[in-house]
């Protein structure tokens, strides 16, 4: 334990993004299941969070159902630091940020606010790798896809 004490004071020292750090937003709504029997949101779901803001903003800024492109996004990695708790009926505002555009994929880093506050309840990473929807071999980032990123 005495070894994570500098990490996690690491941690804590880090500065927090701020809603400025993020230009394209999502609005979700936490739903009744998304509650465990603690009372807040469930540390799994912060991941569906990400995941329908990511391809909300996708099929809103391309115009087109993802799953139909030449390349699909098969996430790779995702990570989620939880810094206050979340529950039911909270209205989130999912920030969605570029980190990195590689050839075949793309890195985002992401925030999630509780409506109407400053600081974020959690910080998530989330990397798609693309792959031919039938092969499912790695591929180049669709243009479709690289155009959409430019709004981030």
């Amino acid at each position: 334990m005495q070894e994570l004490m500098p990490l996690m004071t690491d941690l804590r020292a880090a500065a927090l993004p701020t809603r400025s750090d993020f230009r394209v937003w999502q609005v979700i709504p936490t739903r009744w299941q998304d509650n465990d029997h603690y009372g807040h949101v469930n540390n799994a779901i912060y991941y569906s969070y990400f995941d329908t803001a990511i391809s909300g903003f996708m099929i809103e800024a391309i115009g087109a159902d993802v799953r139909k492109l030449e390349a699909i996004g098969i996430v790779a990695e995702t990570g989620c630091r939880y810094l206050k708790e979340l529950s039911y009926p909270d209205l989130l505002n999912v920030g969605i940020a570029l980190e990195k555009i590689g050839k075949s994929s793309v890195v985002y880093r992401l925030g999630i606010f509780r409506e109407g506050e400053a600081a974020p309840a959690a910080l998530g990473r989330f990397v798609h790798v693309y792959v031919d929807p039938d092969t499912h071999a790695v591929t180049q980032v669709p243009a479709r896809i690289r155009a959409a990123l430019a709004r981030l």
